[in-house]
């Protein structure tokens, strides 16, 4: 996994991943994984920061907890 991530944040790398279909593919998902704290990258995977604390605070009022 190491050796797939340090090839992957390289343009040279990531030519020779994309000879691998696979391997390419796991590659550009590591990446977008080092990245998800971007609000950017985050939205582009579907994960919203804002609904899920939202989220929590509702279900700790519901359930009366501070």
């Amino acid at each position: 996994m190491r050796a797939l991530f340090a090839l992957a944040r390289r343009p040279r790398g990531l030519a020779l991943l994309r000879v691998i279909g696979p391997a390419d593919q796991a590659a550009h998902g590591m990446l977008a994984l080092s990245r998800y704290d971007d609000p950017a990258v985050a939205a582009a995977l579907g994960w919203d920061a804002e609904a899920v604390a939202k989220r929590g605070r509702q279900l700790r009022e519901l359930e009366g907890r501070p």
